[in-house]
């Protein structure tokens, strides 16, 4: 293929692509299988590489992210960003209204959106293509995010239709709860503080240096305005310009009404009040605008806001309670987190006992006392938090409450790293939380998957000094486990204390026994994400695996060779050359090789029938003929990917016995075909036989998931 050639093509395959986005993130009707599309994307990514002078600044291979941003150029705003009047009940807004009447004699139309709980954003499109996107900043000027905002799918790169030459399209950058969950989840893992909601973990997200690392996270945006200077305004109204707004290609929200008078505009909020709960993302209010725009030029603006619309908040909901005392958890990697105990306290449906108090300097900000009436939310609807202290009610003789400066646990004095926030106990393997946090990571399915030996049965182990870190794993025989019993108390999903007895009988020692030996047998990769190293998770750990070959190579590897591995920053560097600089980590890993766990990579043989490259796969259930782990790495070996949880990108469930009942109702309600184990292993056969009896994957490309 000629130069010539290529630029066609390119062109080509950027336009079907990002029809085939617009398909899937702002329409939700995708039009092709993840497979066909990720096949698009593959060809266009292989001609870039061949070609790349020719790349595209809108070009669809350029929201993975990968381009480094060392500090953010700070931008005047064309247009002002300024802020929303805000309003707390249905009288302010009546006066609102009343004030807008005063002025505009004739009947007033206002359009009730949605107030996304988000990172106010400004992008600049100029003949079709996104050029610039600056924060709100101080409203005159922001930063320049344009490199991390193109990662977000549901911003157009390129528009379609019949669009002005110039104008700036406003928005809000919003992280799902789905998002939020999972990195809040893999933050914990690694021993990081947990973001406190949505909107902050955005705000972060957005001024990451990395931007790969941003793609990462999975971001979505909403537009919602249309900024052009007054001359070259094509609309008459607000919902008519977001309508062609959401024809050229932006994301915007359909959940919004034409709204004639107060009444109509109170059925609104009051909707949305109650079943915003339902939505997959936060919303902390309604914007109520007038739609007409000529009526906005003669009612103005303050000097802080436009007169012709104003924001409804709704009122969090809150509790107060009595603060009756600190606890401070040691995290594995030796994280301290102040948990405060509460009177129990009904709270959005369920029994609230305890909230988060983050850190030392959120203790500090609050100037907390024991037994203060507090307010109790729940951040981002998710995780209960004290947000203010009724100091009216404050005891004369009340304690204040002190960060601790001496480990809880083992009483080493704490120590935190400059810039971070959290405190820590540099007592890593001497701490008596952080040695069992750490062998519970060890045993877990994504690392040994040691069966049987979960919660409650490790404290049993290192209570009765059968185990002092993970590698006495591997010395525990049936006489150890045999007869041992403990009564221990765990918490449960409503913050209850339960108490449960822990018995090690015959067939639970035996099954405890067989794991351990079976988990001789663990890849190289997950025995490395085992270890528990700071920051290192699941995928990094598969990343260094493969670039190093081997735990020795790793041990002697230098600050710069493990930089240059993919994924691999600094931070991530530095903590793994100090965790293979202690040699109480050095005198473990030696154990474990004398036991036969694997630290080299398994050198083997790429299959080159690759039938589910491109697909993402859930495996749910128990099956007979083989183990689920057999099942992901069969699906592995074919190019194929797993996912834990079941979305519109799923290209098919392959179900066992017992499959979960949500993950069905899930899958049944997306529309994704769930395949029996019989089901798959013959598509497996079948596609495997027409790759090998045509050219190139004709075969495969027939299928349909």
């Amino acid at each position: 293929m000629n130069k010539e050639e290529a630029k066609a093509k390119i062109l080509e395959l950027s336009k079907i692509i990002e029809n085939h986005n617009y398909n899937y993130y702002i329409l939700a009707r995708p039009s092709i299988s993840d497979f066909d599309f990720d096949m698009l994307l593959n060809e266009l990514i292989e001609l870039e590489k061949q070609f790349p002078d020719l790349i595209l600044p809108d070009s669809p291979t350029q929201r993975v992210g990968g381009d480094l941003t060392k500090e953010f150029k700070t931008v005047k705003h064309r247009y002002p960003m300024l802020s929303l009047s805000n309003s707390y009940n249905i009288e302010e807004v009546k006066d609102f209204i009343s004030r807008i009447k005063k002025i505009i004699e004739e009947d007033v139309e206002f359009v009730c959106e949605l107030k996304f709980d988000g990172v106010s954003i400004s992008l600049t499109y100029e003949n079709g293509l996104f050029v610039k996107a600056v924060t709100r900043g101080d409203g005159t000027q922001g930063d320049d995010v344009t490199t991390n905002i193109k990662t977000i799918h549901s911003i157009p790169l390129r528009l379609k239709g019949n669009y002005p030459d110039f104008f700036e399209m406003r928005g809000e950058v919003i992280m799902p709860h789905k998002s939020f969950n999972n990195i809040n989840a893999e933050r914990e893992d690694l021993g990081l503080q947990p973001f406190a909601n949505p909107r902050n973990a955005a705000a972060g997200t957005i001024k990451l240096q990395d931007s790969k690392e941003v793609a990462k996270r999975k971001l979505d945006a909403f537009c919602y305005f249309m900024m052009m200077d007054d001359d070259k305004m094509i609309f008459n109204t607000h919902y008519e310009s977001l309508a062609a707004a959401k024809q050229w290609g932006f994301n915007v929200s359909n959940f919004m009404a034409i709204c004639n008078d107060v009444d109509d505009i109170e059925e609104f909020i009051n909707y949305w009040d109650e079943k915003r709960k339902e939505l997959p993302f936060d919303i902390d209010g309604i914007v109520i605008k007038v739609n007409n725009f000529k009526q906005r030029e003669i009612l103005g603006f303050t000097s802080k806001s436009p007169r012709w619309a104003i924001a409804y908040k709704f009122k969090a909901e809150e509790a107060h309670t009595k603060l009756l005392s600190v606890d401070f958890q040691v995290g594995r990697h030796g994280t301290i987190t102040p948990v405060a105990n509460l009177e129990p306290v009904q709270l959005a449906g369920t029994i609230v006992k305890r909230a988060t108090l983050h850190n030392a300097d959120f203790i500090e900000q609050l100037d907390l006392h024991y037994d203060d009436i507090v307010s109790v939310e729940k951040g981002g609807e998710i995780i209960p938090k004290i947000t203010s202290v009724d100091l009216k009610s404050r005891k004369d003789n009340s304690s204040k409450v002190h960060f601790i400066e001496h480990c809880p646990e083992c009483g080493t004095k704490l120590i935190k790293a400059e810039g971070e926030t959290a405190w820590y106990c540099p007592n890593t393997l001497g701490c008596p939380p952080q040695i069992k946090g750490r062998i519970e990571h060890f045993i877990s399915r994504k690392a040994m998957n040691i069966e049987s030996l979960g919660e409650g049965k490790v404290e049993v182990l290192f209570d009765n000094d059968l185990i002092k870190d993970y590698s006495d794993l591997y010395n525990l025989t049936y006489d150890n486990l045999f007869g041992l019993e403990k009564i221990i108390v765990v918490d449960d999903e409503n913050q209850e204390n339960t108490i449960r007895k822990v018995s090690f009988k015959e067939k639970t020692a035996n099954n405890i026994i067989d794991a351990i030996e079976k988990s001789k047998s663990v890849p190289f990769a997950r025995v490395l994400f085992a270890l528990g190293i700071k920051y290192v998770g699941e995928t990094t750990a598969k990343l260094i695996a493969k670039a190093m070959g081997s735990i020795d190579n790793i041990i002697n590897a230098s600050l710069e060779e493990l930089t240059d591995i993919e994924e691999v920053g600094e931070k991530i560097a530095l903590s793994i050359k100090e965790f293979f600089a202690d040699e109480r980590n050095i005198n473990i890993i030696n154990k474990l090789r004398e036991s036969g766990l694997q630290f080299e990579q398994e050198e083997k043989e790429v299959n080159e029938n690759q039938v589910l490259s491109g697909m993402s796969i859930v495996v749910s259930g128990v099956f007979n003929t083989m183990s689920r782990d057999e099942i992901k790495q069969l699906i592995e070996d074919l190019g194929g990917k797993n996912v834990s949880s079941i979305s519109k990108k799923t290209s098919f469930v392959v179900a066992g016995d017992k499959m979960g009942p949500e993950k069905r109702k899930k899958a049944e309600s997306l529309g994704i075909e769930i395949k029996s184990e019989e089901d798959f292993l013959k598509m497996i056969r079948n596609t495997t036989s027409e790759t090998t009896t045509s050219s190139g994957t004709q075969g495969v490309l027939e299928f349909e998931f």
